[in-house]
């Protein structure tokens, strides 16, 4: 079905009393070859390559469960398209974390919400050890992939990422980018440049436990075959609001000329993660807080030099963020895109696997106490003069943002609603990212979420509010991924991707291909096993 609708509302309240979304959330076994898919439709001549997605496809081990949406075994799925005919593929990463559990059949490294404890045929002594000895850090690379030089690497937000064949699928090497950078952990969503070169941004725990946020450069493809990530340098470094508890960080903003960091009130606690992680088996979640006064701020730095503007102090009220849509420069301003959960309880708080497959009216009573979603505008302005304190800064006649001076130097975004609709997400948003990354642009897709249920795909148009959306009954969709077509001229010609799981059907798990101008289906590849849900991914040519 789709359906056109204006000024940011869905078309109606959608139900899933049959609570088919719970298959999504089931353990799958990997494949042992690729199953032909049946299509329907026809796939474009042009449309060949691989469809790569992360996610988790165990959440058990030996009868031990892991219990948030984030620690299961992180699984690498692929569509490959060629000549109009399709083929599903899919293995799991070979993980430190997933041998190690697989061979004790039990859980052996600490995940995100779930704790690992020591192998109770141990006696107390060793068992004491264990725990002194702390925790190690999970390499379970179920978050995403992206390329790196001419290798491709599956992350999670730790320091460790997986490199990865993309054809076979095979498991290849573990890095850890501490042994190059300065950083505890990076985040799952790069930024990538034309030529290849990547930006990302990690926490980075200094000397006497001196905090703060530095942004990594890992240049594109070597002449000499080398491997860019020895190449790996810090490039700016932004500092913390609080010297003991950084801020959580899964993504970050980027123009031509600038960085753009958002820094909330979600705040991993060191001393925790120090101390009673190390010593009673506490697990990520378990070292996260909330700051209830600092509300949300807005750090810039330069690019090329890059350079914190420690003069520019933007602060807004208190919400969660965890993707930027997009930003880009226009006339003394940056405009940010991004997507925002309202105050500063902790979203991830409600993405344990106990709730996410709780009948639906229980799953939309624990909604109702979440955080609410919203796509928001907000826009920094550049030149700012003391002279203009209490008036309005933004002059860009297409918003309704605002920035004002206050009388100590710090400057008061109010943003612009793009979308909201009642406990309906806009949620893990892609663009045109060759053509518009960093650059004014009309459209933006993404992945609806309904009470945290993925049940639609929407196309939004952040400068009219329209929106157009696809949905089916009983049928749950993943992250779209944008491909533009070989000859395009318009921002929005080209494909969307998709995963979709219907449980009920004679085959279950399927590639939709629509068209990403009206969100028409152009095809769709049916195979007949279930698709655990998938977090992100990309599309190789």
């Amino acid at each position: 079905m789709i359906t056109d609708e204006f000024q940011f509302c869905f078309p109606r309240s959608v139900e899933h009393p049959a609570a088919g979304y719970k298959k999504i959330f089931e353990s799958v076994e990997e494949l042992d070859e690729p199953l032909t898919a049946k299509v329907t439709g026809t796939v474009p001549s042009w449309l060949g390559g691989s469809l790569l997605r992360m996610g988790p496809g165990l959440f058990e081990i030996g009868g031990e469960p892991f219990y948030h949406l984030f620690d299961g075994q992180a699984m690498i799925h692929k569509f490959d398209l060629k000549s109009g005919q399709v083929t599903y593929y899919r293995k799991f990463i070979k993980t430190d974390a997933y041998v190690r559990n697989m061979t004790e059949k039990r859980v052996v490294i600490t995940e995100f919400g779930t704790a690992a404890y020591p192998d109770p045929c141990k006696n107390i002594f060793s068992r004491f050890f264990t725990y002194f000895r702390g925790i190690e850090v999970t390499d379970n690379c179920l978050v995403n992939i992206y390329p790196v030089g001419e290798d491709f690497y599956a992350c999670t937000e730790t320091n460790f990422i997986t490199k990865v064949d993309p054809d076979s699928l095979e498991t290849l090497t573990k890095v850890d980018m501490c042994k190059y950078v300065s950083v505890n952990g990076v985040s799952a969503h790069p930024h990538r440049e034309a030529d290849g070169t990547l930006y990302n941004i990690g926490n980075c725990f200094g000397k006497n436990l001196s905090l703060a946020y530095n942004i990594v450069k890992i240049p594109g493809p070597q002449k000499d075959k080398s491997d860019p990530i020895e190449k790996s340098q810090v490039v700016v470094q932004l500092p913390s609001s609080e010297r003991l508890k950084p801020s959580y960080v899964h993504s970050f903003g980027m123009t031509d000329n600038y960085f753009i960091f958002v820094e909330q009130p979600v705040k991993i606690n060191l001393l925790k993660f120090l101390s009673s992680w190390s010593l009673r088996g506490a697990n990520y979640m378990d070292c996260f807080e909330s700051n209830e006064s600092m509300g949300t701020w807005f750090h810039l730095a330069t690019k090329n030099p890059g350079g914190y503007l420690s003069t520019h102090k933007f602060r807004t009220s208190a919400f969660n963020i965890f993707h930027h849509i997009n930003a880009y420069e226009d006339s003394g301003f940056i405009v940010v895109d991004v997507c925002t959960w309202k105050g500063y309880d902790f979203v991830y708080n409600y993405l344990y696997l106990a709730n996410l497959r709780e009948d639906w009216e229980e799953v939309k009573k624990a909604a109702m106490k979440a955080p609410q979603p919203e796509a928001r505008r907000y826009v920094l302005p550049l030149d700012i003069h003391r002279e203009e304190q209490g008036k309005n800064l933004v002059s860009l006649p297409y918003t309704t943002a605002t920035a004002v001076l206050n009388s100590d130097g710090t400057i008061w975004l109010e943003p612009e609603i793009l979308f909201s609709g009642p406990r309906q997400a806009f949620e893990f948003p892609q663009i045109n990212y060759s053509q518009c990354c960093g650059k004014k642009y009309s459209f933006a897709y993404g992945l609806g979420l309904n009470h945290f249920v993925p049940d639609r795909i929407v196309k939004l148009n952040v400068q009219t509010k329209q929106t157009w959306v696809w949905q089916e009954e009983d049928s749950y969709p993943s992250e779209p991924l944008f491909v533009a077509s070989p000859e395009a001229t318009e921002e929005d010609d080209g494909l969307l991707l998709s995963i979709v799981v219907k449980p009920g059907a004679e085959r279950p798990g399927s590639l939709l291909i629509l068209d990403a101008a009206d969100l028409s289906e152009v095809a769709r590849a049916e195979v007949d096993v279930i698709i655990p849900v998938t977090l992100h991914g990309m599309y190789k040519p």
